[in-house]
């Protein structure tokens, strides 16, 4: 019981220091002693494509000017293996002027790929569902159906509280359950062709993200359905 409390203040005084969640802090004390394995995550790697494979290497390029192997190169010069989710999403926003949507996609890339999170589940153990779509309709269009209330109303029932919305780029909301958040990207992939990627988080378990991973995959459905009818 002694050992258990003290390695639980040595998590506890790395978090402090690092600004680490609970889980990392624990995994990285771990892995740098002679201590058992941590426990897999209830979620196995291979249940899900890390967060990379989600978005191709042309988007990211050409929403960003870099590459997923550019950006990763970066975020290791900069350490970003000893930050937080949050510190290295306000790194690419502030310094490289990237639009939110391509930041929080590339931190969770990075994060994933450098072990620092499960794929599906965030920095802070809560899990995210995703969605995209190729729509032929311009990229104005595809971003009005979620901007507009009443365009939105037509493919997705319910009221959302829209945080922040970049014209044809991104938009932001909170979800109607009050305690989760959507993160939209947008994409032209033509003259009347666009892509919607969208990001559900804050997800309390993998149920739930399975469930709105569905949901999303149905929604989009029928938002193609709406906009080329």
């Amino acid at each position: 019981m002694t050992s258990r409390k003290t390695f639980k203040s040595r998590v506890r005084a790395r978090m402090g220091k690092t600004g680490e969640s609970y889980t990392t802090a624990r995994r990285r004390l771990l892995e740098s002693s002679d201590r058992p394995p941590a426990v897999p995550p209830a979620v196995p790697p291979a249940a899900e494509p890390i967060r990379r494979s989600k978005v191709s290497e042309a988007t990211i390029r050409e929403r960003t000017g870099r590459g997923w192997d550019e950006w990763f190169a970066l975020l290791d010069a900069w350490g970003a293996t000893e930050r937080t989710h949050t510190q290295i999403a306000r790194r690419l926003t502030g310094e490289y002027r990237i639009d939110n949507w391509s930041a929080q996609n590339i931190t969770v890339a990075y994060e994933q790929e450098r072990g620092m999170r499960a794929p599906g589940q965030d920095s802070g153990g809560h899990y995210y569902a995703s969605g995209s779509k190729t729509i032929a309709v311009p990229v104005d269009r595809v971003y009005g159906a979620f901007a507009d209330t009443g365009l939105r109303e037509q493919w997705l029932p319910g009221e959302l509280r829209v945080r922040t919305a970049t014209e044809g780029r991104s938009f932001r909301a909170d979800w109607q359950d009050g305690s989760t958040r959507i993160v939209v990207g947008f994409t032209v992939k033509g003259d009347a062709k666009a892509q919607v990627a969208l990001l559900h988080e804050k997800l309390p378990d993998a149920e739930t993200a399975a469930q709105m991973k569905a949901f999303w995959r149905e929604r989009l459905a029928a938002l193609k359905t709406l906009l080329e009818a």
